[in-house]
This record gives structure tokens, C-alpha cells and sequence, in this order.
């Protein structure tokens, strides 16, 4: 716990040095991209087209910048966007969708001045391959293959009985915007998501952990007062400590997913280093849970595309498919199967991790919080009784850390199936 605590003291100090130079590094590019975009203007004149291009010089200093940008001409079309303004739900179709930042730039454009602002937006569902609406989070019966399921056009929101989740991204963005000449306005986007994320995860570990401590605290501060009490016979002290014993073991639990939990907070950085063919990880994480699947009399049948290759931290990968095999066994009947795949997405640019299985199913009114620290739903059985409630939870952060979500599609009494999405590597 005291290690727990000096990282997360650490952190903040980190985060607040963080805070000051991103926002000197955020003023500084504005003012190169400024004189880039002024000395352009200059060059080209006052031809009608020049509001209407960027040379290269401008494009280069965009491309080195670590903020997304976008630059609009005067009638408020993007004449360039960073990549990432797309997926921040900023810029669609060639134009500024979130009308925060458009007023911004109407405001801009009046005053003459900068503007700033802090904005929140979500990731848009077309960048989130396995969103609700799409087929390939889809259960698929005995025998069906992936390509199949794909193929089918019949969608779990066909099934009036089945429940839908998906987790979304939400970003954390301070906007600045700023007039060059001639109408035409730049906005940078400096992403701070991941410092607020870290904050958010400092206090929700402060406040998940505390409320796990109660109960143990208090059944082990009853069976000292019953042995120092001397009135209490051995039977119901090793009782009590039968009890305390079973918390600690809980308590050891908790504490090693909320380590996993922590370090999927980390950004990971698509590099050469993280390449890694990912049916190869899931066999090996499959591999890992063939002990307990046979304790409880489940198959586990494994099959996929061996060429798809993801960027990530190899730990995590491995650690977020196991906590999804592992849910799947404990929630499904003796003598069925657990199906794992891993296929492309549609778009061609994804692949996808399906955990199957033919359990209980999620309630509708409970799809929703599965991934929430610390949920348990109202599904348990024998096996799942000591469960910490953290699993879900470190699989969503694992998907989201490396540039992907995850989603579930559930039909009580019939099964669910969750599907990992991850960006392929380039």
C-alpha cells in the first residue's frame, strides 16, 4: 500500500510538471505554426486560391507537432487535419463537427483574438469496430465460424431478449484557436486525456480500496477482541480465523489485480519492439487456463488468422485475454465450450479477440456496468463467489490503452460473447 501511495504522490508531481510544459510546448508550436502560415500568405499574395492550400513548409511543421491541428479557411472548410482530430470527434467530412470548437473559431474570427478552452468529446463509434451496431460482437452457435457470423447480416440487435455493451473513449482536450490572415484560423489540440485518466484513477483506487478494507478490517478486530476477550471457545475462534484467513486471501487478490489495473493505465506506443502476432499470444493465454477449465469440465477450442500482428505491451495482452477465458469458464456449464477466435475486422484494419462461451448470460439491466471496478452482477454461482469484480475492468483499460475497446453481447440462459478490438499494426 505505501508503494502504492509514494507512485500515485510521484505522479502528481509528474502530472503538474506535465501540465507546464505541455503548455509552453502548445504555445510555442502555435507561434512557429503561426509565422509558417503568415510567411506562406506573404509568398503566395492575394491570389484567390491562396486561402485554399497549404504548402509544404506549413505541412511539415504540422506533421512534427505532438497536438493534433486543423487549419480552416475563410469559409470554415478544413484545408488540414491531423488524423487525431478525426478520431477526437472533432473534424468529420471535411469539416468541424463539435460546435465548441466552431464557436470558438466564429469567436476568433470577430475578436481577432486566441481562444482557449478545455472540451470533452467521445471517440465516434465509426472508430470503435466492434460498436453495438455491429455484427461482430455477435454470439455465434456450435459450429458457426467468424467468417460466417459476418457474412450473416442477422446482428445480436436483432434479438429482442439480448443486451449490447461497448465501451467508448472518452476524450479530455484543451483547444486552442487562433486567426493567421486572410480568414484563415488554426486549432491545435493538445490531448491531455491520459494525465486526467491518471487523476481519475487516483481517486477512484483511493476510494474502491477503502471500501474493500472495511469488511476485512472489521472481522479480523473481532477475532482479536475474542482471543483477548478469553471467552470465546476454540470453535469459534477458528472459526473467526477461518474467516480472516479467507479475507486476507481476498485482500491479496484485490491488491494484485489493482497493480494490473494501474499499470494498464500506462500509454503504449506502437514501435518495432511491440510487434507481436496475436493468435500466438491467445494460445498462450488459453494455455494458461486449460487447468481450470478441465477442473470444471469445460473445452476450450481455439482458432484464428496467425497473420494479424498488434502493437502491445505482451504482459497485458496476455493478461486481458486470460481474465476473459477465465470469466467465460467460470460462467459457463460443465461439459460445454469456450470458443476463442481471432479474426480480422471488416474494415480490414482490426482484429478482433471473441471469447464465447454458453453460460447464464448478463441481465439487461446489468450489460452496462460489466466493465465498472468492482461490479458484481447478480449471475453468481459457486465458482465465482470469491471474485474480486476487477477483471472486466482491467480488460476494458488494456483495450483502451492500447487504441481499442471492447464490447459484449449477451442473451440471458443462452451466453455472451466478448470481443476485444485492437488496431493492427502497420
Amino acid at each position: 500500500m505505501t508503494l502504492c501511495a509514494g507512485d500515485f504522490l510521484s505522479g502528481m508531481t509528474t502530472l503538474r510538471m506535465g501540465v507546464v510544459i505541455a503548455l509552453l510546448v502548445t504555445y510555442l508550436a502555435a507561434m512557429v505554426l503561426v509565422a509558417v502560415l503568415v510567411s506562406h500568405r506573404r509568398a503566395v499574395g492575394d491570389s484567390d486560391s491562396a486561402g485554399d492550400e497549404i504548402d509544404d513548409s506549413a505541412v511539415a511543421v504540422l506533421s512534427m507537432l505532438d497536438e493534433a491541428s486543423i487549419v480552416l479557411n475563410a469559409a470554415d472548410e478544413v484545408l488540414q487535419a491531423s488524423p487525431a482530430a478525426y478520431r477526437m470527434g472533432i473534424v468529420a467530412d471535411d469539416a468541424v463537427v463539435d460546435e465548441r470548437v466552431r464557436e470558438m473559431v466564429s469567436r476568433t474570427r470577430a475578436d481577432g483574438g486566441v481562444a482557449r478552452a478545455d472540451v470533452t468529446t467521445w471517440t465516434p463509434e465509426r472508430f470503435m469496430e466492434d460498436s453495438p451496431s455491429s455484427d461482430d460482437s455477435r454470439p455465434m452457435p456450435h459450429g458457426e465460424s467468424s467468417e460466417s457470423s459476418e457474412s450473416s447480416g442477422s446482428g445480436g440487435s436483432c434479438d429482442s431478449d439480448a443486451s449490447v455493451a461497448s465501451v467508448a473513449r472518452r476524450n479530455w482536450l484543451r483547444i486552442t484557436v487562433s486567426m493567421i490572415s486572410d480568414g484563415v484560423v488554426v486549432v491545435l489540440i493538445d490531448d491531455v486525456s491520459e494525465r486526467v485518466r491518471f487523476a481519475q484513477m487516483r481517486d477512484s483506487f483511493i476510494e474502491n480500496v477503502s471500501e474493500q478494507l472495511v469488511e476485512p478490517a472489521r472481522t479480523i478486530e473481532t477475532l482479536a477482541a475474542s482471543i483477548e476477550s478469553g471467552k470465546t471457545g476454540p470453535d469459534e475462534i477458528k472459526a473467526a480465523a477461518g474467516k480472516a484467513r479467507g479475507y486476507a486471501s481476498h485482500l491479496k487478490r484485490m491488491m494484485a489485480d489493482l497493480l494490473l489495473l494501474i499499470k494498464a493505465q500506462e500509454p503504449v506506443l506502437p514501435s518495432a519492439d511491440n510487434r507481436m502476432p496475436l493468435l500466438a499470444e491467445v494460445t498462450d493465454a488459453c494455455d494458461a487456463c486449460e487447468d481450470q477449465a478441465r477442473r470444471y469440465g469445460i473445452s476450450l477450442a481455439v482458432e484464428g488468422d496467425d497473420s494479424l500482428v498488434v502493437n502491445g505491451d505482451r504482459d497485458q495482452i496476455r493478461t486481458a485475454i486470460m481474465k476473459l477465458v477465465d470469466n467465460a469458464i467460470l460462467y459457463s456449464p460443465t461439459g460445454s465450450t469456450v470458443s476463442v477466435s481471432v479474426a480480422a475486422s471488416r474494415s480490414g484494419d482490426r482484429a478482433l479477440v471473441r471469447v464465447i462461451d454458453r453460460g447464464v448470460g448478463i441481465d439487461k439491466n446489468e450489460s452496462a456496468r460489466v466493465f465498472e471496478r468492482f461490479f458484481r452482477g447478480s449471475n453468481q454461482n459457486d465458482r465465482t463467489s470469491g471474485g474480486i469484480g476487477l477483471g472486466l475492468a482491467i480488460v476494458k483499460h488494456v483495450s483502451l490503452t492500447h487504441h481499442g475497446s471492447v464490447s459484449v453481447w449477451s442473451t440471458p440462459g443462452e451466453g455472451s460473447t466478448f470481443t476485444m478490438s485492437l488496431p493492427l499494426a502497420a
